[in-house]
């Protein structure tokens, strides 16, 4: 009997879907630095670089002079010194801040806090490619693990042909040519067998690198496939409207393209700063002629400073222009992305429609096919059936198993791009 259901031994560990999906964010390459700029645009949004914080910086210095000097009295006497030394320290601290600049500082703040957004969005666009990526070579294993399977049993099939062939010809049922037939199909579907282990060792390696982890690491796979019950292409395309991850960027696009423009009008205002500084000067002098030899100052210093930039050559103009263009250009972008979704939506749709019906199609033709293979079975065991007519019922349930286990993957890749392009595909049971 030709067996359809794959029976996985025990030597491999089973990785389940979740422990691929674990393995995959835990480490996959792509999705760290995806993570890793999302803490740097985190950072960029933070208070230590939103502007608001004053600035505060620390001087100091030493001078030392050593000079001949000569002076004249007013009563006539002239008094002269050599190698006269005269010193001078000063350490000062300086505060500067910024109280008013237009408010570009605010907007340019906002906007560093969108791009941090926009940056999550990348990386879960980079999360969610990444996991459809994965299910395509985890359900790829499974297909060819399934095939292997199937291909195995059709060798030991063709093997017992063999055999009884063999027996026929020795007692003189059978010519050498039938043997030899025999023989060829063995052959045939060895090197079938062969052939389908080595692309499941190369497709096992390509999903290791994905998860990536030891490529030689040995395993299999789940192959049951559990569809999505209910999906409706309408209510695919109004989550895609809230949560498709290319829509969603377009969005914080257009926001951060409005705080630029706010920005880049603040251009326009004046800017008031206040300054403060805490000052300490020494002088020490050994010249005979100095009215003190010592002089030691130290103090507060305060301001409030304003500078308006009244006409800069029509730089912040081209500017103010150039960023509500910008605008524009991102509003057009997110009306093309709309249009894209809904195609891609539709599309998948149709294709997922389509390939369920084909996986309905297969699955009825593989009953059909191991009706006509049992019934010819029985009769070639009865003599009835011919060599040829068992090998042609043999090929024909082997490529409706194949063709239907084409099917059900293909079906389950078809509802995953849907899933994908309405923002679902994180949110199902695999």
């Amino acid at each position: 009997m030709f067996l359809l259901a794959v029976q996985l031994g025990n030597s491999q560990d089973l990785l389940t879907k979740e422990e691929a999906i674990s393995y995959t964010l835990d480490n996959n390459l792509g999705i760290k630095v995806a993570n890793n700029n999302t803490e740097i645009a985190s950072n960029n949004a933070g208070v230590l670089n939103s502007g608001y914080l004053p600035t505060l910086t620390g001087n100091a210095g030493a001078n030392f002079n050593k000079e001949n000097t000569e002076g004249q009295l007013a009563n006539g006497d002239v008094r002269s010194a050599d190698g006269v030394e005269s010193r001078r320290y000063n350490a000062s601290v300086n505060l500067n801040y910024t109280l008013f600049d237009g408010l570009g500082r605010l907007y340019n703040y906002k906007s560093l806090k969108e791009e941090s957004n926009l940056t999550e969005l990348q990386a879960r666009e980079t999360i969610e490619t990444t996991i459809l990526q994965l299910f395509s070579v985890y359900y790829e294993v499974a297909r060819l693990t399934e095939n292997t399977e199937n291909l195995r049993q059709a060798l030991e099939i063709s093997k017992d042909r063999l055999k009884r062939i063999k027996y026929q010809f020795e007692y003189g049922q059978n010519t050498g040519l039938d043997v030899l037939n025999a023989e060829v199909d063995v052959n045939t579907d060895s090197i079938n067998l062969l052939q389908a282990e080595q692309v499941l060792k190369n497709t096992k390696r390509d999903l290791n690198l994905i998860m990536n982890r030891d490529l030689a690491a040995q395993f299999k796979v789940d192959t049951l496939v559990k569809f999505t019950p209910d999906l409706v292409m309408e209510d695919m395309l109004n989550r895609a409207q809230e949560n498709n991850v290319v829509l969603l960027q377009a969005e914080k696009g257009i926001l951060i393209n409005e705080y630029a423009i706010k920005a880049t009008r603040g251009g326009f205002l004046p800017v008031v700063g206040l300054t403060g500084s805490y000052g300490w000067n020494q002088n020490q002098n050994d010249n005979p002629l100095a009215f003190t030899i010592e002089n030691t100052t130290s103090g507060l210093a305060a301001g409030v400073n304003l500078s308006w930039n009244i006409f800069d050559g029509g730089r912040t103009i081209t500017q103010y222009k150039n960023a509500k263009i910008q605008y524009e250009n991102q509003e057009l972008q997110k009306k093309q992305v709309e249009l894209t979704v809904e195609r891609d939506i539709r599309n998948a749709w149709e294709t997922y429609q389509n390939a369920l019906f084909i996986l309905k199609t297969q699955e009825t033709n593989v009953k059909t096919s191991l009706n006509n293979f049992n019934r010819t079975e029985e009769r070639y065991k009865f003599g009835t059936a011919t060599n040829l007519e068992f090998r042609q019922a043999q090929i024909n349930l082997l490529n409706a198993v194949l063709a239907k286990n084409q099917a059900k993957y293909t079906a389950k890749l078809a509802e995953l791009q849907v899933l994908q392009v309405s923002g679902q595909i994180l949110n199902v049971d695999f």
